[in-house]
């Protein structure tokens, strides 16, 4: 399983879901289901949230066997 931290840093930069999906081109629903584990990123969009934050994407996406 995939962990993330997206809320975490979204926190940190007083950002809503809506605001990181427009700057990563995804729904808002999108946002939402990461921060809740229910969907496991593409390469690419985990690439995409990891440089809005500026961050590798070690620092917010971690795997949890």
């Amino acid at each position: 399983m995939i962990r993330n931290k997206i809320k975490e840093y979204r926190a940190r930069h007083d950002m809503k879901q809506e605001d990181l999906a427009r700057l990563v081109g995804v729904r808002r629903e999108t946002i939402g289901n990461l921060e809740k584990g229910r969907y496991n990123p593409s390469l690419v969009l985990a690439w995409n949230i990891a440089k809005v934050f500026g961050v590798s994407i070690e620092e917010i996406f971690s795997i949890e066997e």
